[in-house]
């Protein structure tokens, strides 16, 4: 039985991660392998629950084991283990049971950030993920109201001394619009929403989060630069209209983070085209292709589009995000393809960080 099992693993160590580029075998993905007469059942331990390349896998693992002799069927099972970047910000903050932390940016206001960022971390969830989300919109925060929370009242661990995140939809979320009343402005100096963003970091009680979504105020002032220097992101998604002038803005946003070290894992194109409902002919409303003609010539992946949809904006405003009361319609569907994007180059963007992959091998 011996060889059999050294057959197995031997055949499995010539399967490769798609995106990761190495073998599955060195890099602890196969977790479990067991031998019953002429069947064998393999687990593997994917780096997230939204991997868009897990049929491939499977395909590929149940070619390989096929070519041995006496293996006559044969049984994949898929868990997943979302593997952590640790940060390297100039200030540190320590921010334990955190896996990843990924800001959500735009250089202007008005392309959809908010509304995007609470479909791709529903999403997230859905498939598994623990997902918390940060409304760090000081000023403006829509996250409240967008993921139904707007009346939600935040409680205090008073053993830990921190806030306790209100869930909605299998997400964490904590948002200056739960500290404020609706009718009142917030007017503070920069450094007062820096502090405050480090405190919604810190002083909350997060537990085991896989992917942490900060949702940025538009443009790249104090709070970017908080985020960016205070702790380690795993990398930043930035959400932008297809038109030039859109482009042109968007690229400021990211060579801003370029500049202080963080990596880009995307771009993602709102408002994209517009279907006639009547007639399902397609609409580029606000012209096409700007998000992908921006990741080409910055050399970044371009996440997909969502469509510009009426139905985004009225669910958005019931407070129930279009992936959790639509999640069969092709918005959707946008989003969650979006969603399996990020969560891949996650996976990439982690497994290219020498700590990152040191933590990886030490189980």
């Amino acid at each position: 039985m011996t060889d059999i099992n050294d057959q197995i693993i031997a055949a499995l160590g010539t399967v490769q991660d798609p995106d990761l580029h190495r073998d599955l075998v060195s890099l602890k993905m196969i977790k479990d392998v067991v031998v019953t007469e002429d069947r064998v059942s393999v687990t593997v331990e994917l780096t997230t629950p939204a991997c868009p390349l897990k049929d491939q896998i499977d395909a590929d693992c149940r070619r390989a084991l096929g070519n041995i002799a006496g293996i006559e069927h044969v049984e994949i099972n898929f868990t997943a283990s979302v593997r952590s970047q640790q940060g390297r910000g100039v200030q540190q903050i320590e921010l334990p049971g955190i896996a990843n932390i990924i800001a959500i940016a735009s250089g202007k206001g008005g392309v959809g950030k908010s509304t995007v960022s609470a479909n791709i971390a529903c999403a997230l969830a859905q498939t598994g993920a623990r997902v918390g989300l940060l409304d760090a919109d000081i000023y403006g925060p829509s996250i409240p109201m967008i993921m139904g929370a707007q009346n939600a009242e935040l409680e205090v661990d008073e053993q830990l001394e921190q806030l306790v995140p209100i869930e909605r939809y299998g997400v964490k979320i904590i948002s200056m619009g739960f500290l404020k009343r609706s009718t009142s402005a917030v007017i503070w100096r920069g450094p007062m929403v820096s502090k405050a963003v480090q405190q919604f970091l810190r002083d909350v009680r997060w537990g085991e989060i896989d992917y942490l979504l900060v949702d940025l105020p538009p443009g790249t002032g104090d709070v970017q630069l908080t985020l960016s220097q205070a702790i380690g992101l795993t990398g930043a998604v930035i959400v932008m209209t297809p038109q030039d002038v859109a482009a042109a803005i968007a690229i400021n946003a990211i060579s801003m983070f370029r500049r202080l070290d963080v990596p880009i894992l995307g771009i993602v194109e709102n408002m994209s085209y517009f279907v006639c409902p009547t007639c399902a002919t397609r609409h580029d409303i606000f012209s096409h292709g700007g998000g992908k003609q921006a990741a080409d010539a910055l050399e970044v992946p371009f996440l997909g589009e969502i469509p510009l949809d009426g139905q985004i904006r009225a669910e958005a405003d019931e407070g129930t995000p279009t992936v959790v009361i639509s999640p069969d319609s092709p918005a959707s569907d946008a989003f969650g393809v979006v969603a399996r994007a990020i969560a891949q180059q996650v996976s990439i963007a982690v497994s290219k960080a020498p700590v990152a992959l040191a933590m990886a091998g030490s189980d």
